[in-house]
């Protein structure tokens, strides 16, 4: 009886300490590349932080990062299957599926958007932007912001002259050069043109709006669960790091990993960054409202359709 006992402890150890074992080798099991697309904005620096500090390695994740100077060329990688996921907004995911390309919202990011003047135009009030023109790039985030500035102002369409700028870099350039009146521009550049004299009118904060998104193509979503859930677990690392350090001890790299302008390194002011969450349904419904309003989009959209909690827990 005795011997019977003894074998059937043994194979009761062997198989424990192969199930250990293989459970340890699947924890560590390499993961699919994640594809990462990124805009010139204070929106992506969390995901710069992660790759930097090695947040991602921690997460056996590799993630390759992609830079778009616009936000069409950032669509248009997405839709050809470049990248799996990018910084984007709202407006980005209704258009996308409204053309059958399914992609879904998996969180918020923390950006700020600011309208600013010439600095050598007579503007000194959003009132007085009435027959100006504003550099926008057309159908984004930026046009919506701007739209909404404007209509606090009780200003439309019709009361200024929208020119279509979609290149961040070449939008700032026209501004300070006096191509334009005023330009709607991210925080990042934002901080150069006001560097430069610009004067800020307005911007996103100030209306407490943010239409910005982290987004997945839905084949990512179906077939890279696994990997987004160790994005997120390496976002929020970074989120962390943000919130703790001095932004003396990693501004120098992020300036160069995200090809942000070198002499923004003092004046550019970063936001409070918050671990990744759904956005706000109201941001959400506004935004498919102004879509609707302007008929840029078929359908009219619910929250559920285009965001998921599968990520945020």
């Amino acid at each position: 009886m005795k011997k019977i006992v003894s074998v059937m402890l043994l194979i009761i150890m062997i198989f424990t300490i192969s199930s250990c074992s293989k459970e340890k080798e699947t924890s560590s099991e390499k993961l699919q590349t994640l594809n990462i697309g990124i805009l010139q904005d204070t929106d992506s620096i969390p995901i710069l932080i992660a790759k930097e500090q090695g947040y991602f390695k921690d997460e056996n994740l590799d993630v390759n990062i992609e830079q778009f100077k616009s936000a069409q060329e950032r669509d248009s990688a997405l839709q050809s299957g470049k990248i799996d996921g990018a910084i984007s907004d709202i407006m980005a995911a209704a258009f996308a599926n409204d053309g059958g390309f399914n992609v879904k919202i998996t969180s918020l990011t923390n950006g700020t958007y600011d309208l600013l003047v010439n600095k050598d135009e007579n503007i000194n009030s959003l009132q007085d932007l009435k027959g100006k023109s504003i550099a926008i790039s057309k159908n984004t985030l930026i046009e919506y912001v701007t739209d909404m500035i404007l209509k606090k102002a009780g200003l439309t369409d019709k009361d200024i002259n929208k020119v279509s700028i979609p290149q961040m870099p070449t939008r700032l350039e026209m501004l300070q050069n006096g191509k334009v009146d005023a330009a709607t521009l991210p925080n990042a550049l934002a901080t150069v043109a006001m560097m430069n004299g610009s004067k800020m009118l307005d911007n996103s904060n100030n209306l407490g709006i943010n239409p910005g998104v982290l987004l997945f193509t839905s084949s990512a979503v179906d077939s890279k669960k696994s990997e987004i859930k160790a994005f997120y677990i390496a976002y929020n690392k970074a989120v962390d790091y943000l919130n703790k350090e001095p932004k003396s001890a990693y501004i120098d790299k992020v300036i160069e990993d995200g090809g942000f302008p070198k002499e923004i390194k003092d004046a550019l002011k970063l936001p409070v960054y918050q671990k990744a969450a759904l956005p706000d349904k109201k941001d959400f419904d506004d935004v498919i409202k102004w879509l609707t309003d302007k008929g840029l989009i078929k359908n009219n959209y619910n929250y559920s359709d285009l965001v998921t909690d599968e990520f945020i827990k």
